[in-house]
């Protein structure tokens, strides 16, 4: 299966499909659709049923039960879009065989490598066959690893008749990195009882619970006048801009939080003496400490208001996602059935909270408990991004293993959550 997963891993990195959130288009990106038409015919040729390609660009297909048990229908969900934030065209990757525990060159012209004082993960890794970039731009393995893994799984089952399974309902979605995965997303026609995403990160990374997550946009009108004119009345938007931020806590960045801590993160910033916009994101993985940063802000915002005596300052806030933890904790034999399928497989199950979101996480919240599992990728969204082949098939076995444990075990349907 290995060299399968290899060669399809590398045909899929070939397509461009970036999302971009400025677009208002769906998907946001018609890259995405050439992905899922090439996507839905090789589901076809491999043998499996209603293969549909939805007018949002949301690619699903069926796998029919080949017992008569009864069994819970199981779904297994990737997104085909890759990061906005660096370019995903042209990709070309390099396939490092027997890795030898030392740096790897990515681009010797730019001076760029994966350094392992900067990834010291990589010393796991030791003889094992990486796939790298070449320093100019992604990999595309979030989450064309997680794809080329489903696809390699069912194509096995369907040449392997012996192996007893349920049904089995795939998604592959648009626009998972700009939020908007789900948006789209019916439940009911896809069938499944119970879902994974495959959309995590290095061997063993096994997830259900994950951030609380709003987005913020701070309008401020100021009052520009010519300078030499300007005491008393002249009102800087962008110092403003400045005074809010600075009355946010200090430590409660991304790049001083770890773990359960969360985070306001400025991620724009545009503006003049008249005008200025700010766009934050706010994440924390407790529901109270997340709704307390939202008045954190509301806070600041009355302040500075109240300060120069007139609304200067707007503010919106619009929730994202939630913890999918409340949702996955009532059918927690999920995760247990996950745990054994790794440890069936040689892989040690590593169960940690995501410091993001997936479309596992709104989907369980709209009935479809969805935990997420391993891909076998590191360093996502950058240059330096790499995924381990070994672990990639480890992810298929755990994926086949999954399946089988509901066939050997006839776990069927509870109610849904809801």
């Amino acid at each position: 299966m290995k060299n399968r997963i290899l060669n399809r891993f590398l045909k899929y990195v070939s397509f461009d499909t970036q999302s971009n959130e400025q677009s208002i288009s769906v998907p946001s990106t018609g890259s995405q659709l050439v992905f899922a038409k090439y996507l839905a015919k090789e589901l076809q040729d491999i043998g499996l049923k209603k293969v549909e390609i939805s007018k949002h660009g949301i690619l699903t297909a069926h796998l029919p039960a080949n017992t008569a048990k009864k069994i819970a229908r199981l779904g297994f969900i990737s997104h085909l879009d890759t990061a906005p934030g660096m370019s995903g065209k042209n990709v070309n990757p390099q396939v490092v065989n027997n890795y030898d525990g030392k740096d790897i060159v990515l681009n010797e012209d730019k001076n760029i490598r994966l350094s392992v004082n900067s990834f010291p993960e990589l010393k796991k890794y030791i003889h094992q066959t990486i796939i790298c970039t070449d320093g100019t731009t992604l990999l595309g393995a979030d989450d064309k690893a997680g794809v080329a893994e489903i696809v390699s799984v069912l194509e096995y089952l369907v040449t392997h008749q012996d192996i007893e399974h349920g049904d089995i309902c795939i998604a592959f979605t648009p626009d998972e990195e700009i939020g908007r995965g789900a948006d789209n997303f019916n439940v009911e026609t896809f069938g499944a009882d119970y879902a994974y995403t495959v959309d995590g990160g290095g061997i063993g990374d096994l997830e259900y619970e994950n951030f609380n997550a709003a987005a913020v946009d701070v309008y401020i009108q100021g009052r520009d006048i010519h300078p030499g004119a300007a005491k008393g009345i002249m009102i800087n938007s962008q110092l403003i801009a400045m005074q809010l931020q600075a009355n946010l806590p200090e430590k409660e960045r991304p790049e001083l939080t770890e773990a359960y801590e969360g985070f306001f993160l400025l991620t724009n910033m545009e503006g003049t003496i008249d005008k200025t916009h700010l766009q934050y994101i706010i994440r924390d993985h407790d529901r109270e400490k997340f709704e307390a940063k939202k008045q954190k802000i509301r806070s600041i915002v009355h302040q500075i208001n109240q300060e120069y005596g007139q609304e200067l300052v707007i503010c919106h806030i619009r929730d994202q996602y939630y913890n999918m933890k409340e949702k996955i904790e009532p059918v927690s034999f999920l995760i247990d059935v996950a745990c054994e399928a790794m440890k069936n497989a040689g892989v040690q199950p590593n169960i940690a909270p995501i410091r993001g979101g997936t479309d596992g996480a709104r989907l369980s919240f709209m009935g479809l408990p969805c935990p997420n599992l391993f891909t076998g990728g590191h360093n996502f969204h950058g240059r330096e991004e790499f995924v381990v082949l070994e672990s990639m098939e480890k992810s298929c076995q755990t994926i086949l293993n999954i399946i089988q444990l509901f066939a050997q075990r006839q776990i069927v349907a509870e109610k849904k959550n809801s």
